[in-house]
This record gives C-alpha cells, sequence and structure tokens, in this order.
C-alpha cells in the first residue's frame, strides 16, 4: 500500500487514481486518454474527468480487487461499475433520450452547418446527451442567430465568447 497522501500536497494538483491512497478518501478520474484537460480542442477528448468522494471501507475494498489483479486500476474498476449501472438503466435512458428528442453521443455545429440554417430561416434548438461542440471559428454573434436554445446533458466544448453569448439560452 503507497504512503497515505497528503491532503494539502496534493491541493491544485492532478494525481493519478492509483498513487492515491485509500486514507485520501478521494478518486480522480482521468480522461480515457490519460487526463486531457476540459480546455483542450474539440477533438482532444473522448470523456470527461470526475473526482469521486468514496468512504474508507468502499475504496478499501476497491483496493483488494485491484491488488488480487481483478482489476488494471481504480479507474478501470469505477468506469466498469458505471458502465454497469448504465446497462442496467439503458431502457430508462432510451425512452428519456426518445421521450425529449435528445441527440445521444456526439454532435458538431461547424459555420457552415450555422450558416445554412441561418439561409434557411431555423433557429436550432440543441438537445445532446453527450457532447455537443460548436467549432472554435463560429461567432457569437452566429451563434446567438442561429441557436434559439441548448440543453447539453454531458459536456459542451465551444469558444469561450459563444458560451457566454449563449448562456442566457442554455438549461
Amino acid at each position: 500500500m503507497p504512503k497515505p497522501a497528503n491532503a494539502a500536497a496534493l491541493r491544485g494538483k492532478t494525481v493519478e487514481p492509483h498513487k492515491l491512497s485509500s486514507e485520501s478518501g478521494s478518486v480522480t478520474l482521468p480522461d480515457a486518454r490519460g487526463g486531457q484537460p476540459a480546455s483542450a480542442g474539440v477533438g482532444a477528448l473522448s470523456s470527461e474527468k470526475l473526482t469521486i468522494n468514496l468512504g474508507f471501507v468502499d475504496l478499501g475494498q476497491i483496493d483488494l480487487l485491484v491488488a488480487e489483479g481483478f482489476y488494471g486500476n481504480r479507474s478501470d474498476f469505477i468506469r466498469t461499475a458505471i458502465r454497469n449501472q448504465l446497462g442496467q438503466h439503458a431502457d430508462a435512458v432510451k425512452q428519456v433520450v426518445s421521450r425529449k428528442l435528445l441527440v445521444l453521443g456526439l454532435q458538431h455545429f461547424s459555420v457552415a452547418d450555422l450558416h445554412a440554417a441561418q439561409a434557411a430561416g431555423q433557429l436550432l434548438h440543441i438537445r445532446v446527451l453527450g457532447l455537443a461542440t460548436i467549432a472554435d471559428d463560429v461567432t457569437p454573434a452566429l451563434a446567438l442567430a442561429t441557436i434559439g436554445s441548448i440543453e447539453v446533458l454531458g459536456a459542451l466544448q465551444a469558444p469561450a465568447a459563444v458560451k457566454a453569448a449563449l448562456a442566457a439560452r442554455q438549461r
């Protein structure tokens, strides 16, 4: 078992989950490619980074399973547990996605997409369960002219100025 992590020493640092002791009581899950920051480019992220707090006994049980070779590390265990829970609730998720008319997965909006909507006189109402991205070259004015509302259950990646312009239209 590694030496217990000092919370003050960890503050403001990214620490690999398997390097934290069970005494820390918290686990940071990097994204699937090793923890790229959320400010990275649109194509850079395949997932989002989460930090969770667990009880010491739960964390110790996870460490035991990792030590016995059932999982490669804490993150593998936690991702597997989350996928299992999502699998158990898959029908409910499908029903809600259908009822709320959500796009499931990734939806990207380029300047061309927004100009096409503008030319057709359409106001977009974006509803995504997953990742919605707006291209870096989309201006706040174009976004405001073409996006009537935006609801993202997951993550929205867009230029900061576009996010700020759309803030009042986000649900």
